[in-house]
């Protein structure tokens, strides 16, 4: 693999979380003796089943080396789960990690991303809204999702996905109809996954985030201290941010005492921000975990010059995209839509995931053809 790319899945540089993996084995034992009393169909507990297995046998008294197993960000999720919907996490988090690995694909990606905005308040130094071709407001792709377009998508996705992540290219507090969104896809999904800079929040959204039985909120923020805060995330103030986790922390333990929902302090590993030690020192008390993710040099997808990275991108076989306006996109990477698979407003999501342009975008991918796809013959994610 070419020395320049760069491999996003499960790209934690380092994070810190509170269960081991001990901690969850003994349950995941007795999941194959719970089947019966699960709501799964026959290939679903199949699933189910292998995964048990290779986490089961693959564990270090028994020598295995499975291709599926449990990373530090998730085992704490597991930890939270009931009996009841451990074997669903189980089957999504099987998909998630083995299907990319072995270019595996059914009905649904294994993740959906769905985005509320792509307005940002920020202009942070590693992301797209610096780039005024596509966040300027007459750029043609600024826009909020309506909510009849948010129930069109959340309701395809129900039984399909566990993994949904509210947030994408903006800042999902931007949207205005965030708090039905959220009312709305309640208890629906055993990953949900919000990401948020913090800024925005207040006490109606603290409590729309916890009613809405979110699992993961992930807070996005790099620096413990002025002004690193602010050189990265511009337009930031880390005063406003720490002042808005305090207080969802506060509300969370008043109000919601028994919520599943784990918090996440997670930044952008680039050079000259602190230590995730410091990064622990300073959140650790207002988050359940604090984390850094591996640094991509950003410069624009579309002006950076033509690599020669032939893996294929694991992405086509991870994640659907649904941007605000209804666009489907299988990479983020490419925010200006270029490679676009069709509109969810007029065709079903899985005949999108199954359909031509996303079979002949893997399709050449596999056959080591990234250099006759743009933009991702000059993309260095795998």
């Amino acid at each position: 693999m070419d020395i320049s790319s760069y491999r996003k899945h499960n790209s934690f540089a380092d994070i810190r979380h509170q269960a081991g993996l001990q901690s969850v084995l003994p349950r995941i034992q007795g999941v194959p003796d719970s089947l019966d009393r699960v709501g799964l169909t026959p290939e679903r507990k199949e699933v189910v089943i292998q995964a048990c297995k290779e986490l089961l046998e693959g564990t270090p008294e028994s020598g295995g080396h499975p291709t599926f197993k449990l990373h530090t960000n998730v085992i704490e999720e597991i930890s939270r789960l009931t009996d009841e919907e451990l074997p669903r996490y189980l089957f999504y988090r099987y998909r998630y990690e083995t299907y990319p690995q072995q270019k595996m694909l059914d009905s649904f990606p294994p993740c959906l991303q769905i985005e509320p905005t792509s307005f940002c308040n920020y202009r942070c130094v590693f992301c797209y809204q610096t780039d005024t071709t596509f966040s300027d407001k007459n750029s043609g792709h600024m826009g909020a999702m309506s909510i009849d377009l948010f129930k069109h998508v959340v309701d395809q996705a129900v039984g399909e996905v566990e993994a949904v992540t509210l947030a994408s290219r903006g800042e999902p507090f931007m949207c205005p109809d965030i708090k039905e969104m959220l009312g709305y896809i309640s208890g629906k999904f055993l990953a949900l996954k919000m990401n948020t800079n913090a800024s925005l929040l207040d006490e109606a959204k603290c409590h729309a985030i916890l009613q809405a039985d979110v699992r993961l909120l992930v807070f996005s923020a790099d620096a413990a201290s002025e002004p690193a805060y602010s050189q990265l995330r511009v337009r930031g103030k880390l005063d406003r941010v720490l002042k808005n986790v305090r207080m969802f922390r506060d509300i969370r333990a008043k109000h919601y005492p028994k919520s599943q929902l784990l918090t996440r302090v997670s930044g952008v590993q680039v050079p000259g921000t602190p230590d995730v030690d410091q990064m622990e020192s300073y959140w650790g008390d207002l988050v359940d975990q604090v984390a850094f993710v591996n640094y991509n040099p950003w410069d624009s997808t579309y002006e950076r010059p033509c690599n020669d990275i032939t893996e294929a991108c694991s992405e086509l076989w991870l994640r659907m995209f649904v941007w605000s306006d209804g666009t489907v996109n299988p990479c983020e990477n490419d925010y200006r839509s270029t490679l676009q698979v069709g509109n969810a407003k007029t065709t079903r999501l899985s005949d999108l995931w199954l359909g031509p342009k996303y079979s002949k975008l893997r399709e050449q991918h596999l056959t080591k053809a990234r250099s006759q796809c743009s933009p991702c013959m000059r993309c260095p994610v795998v």
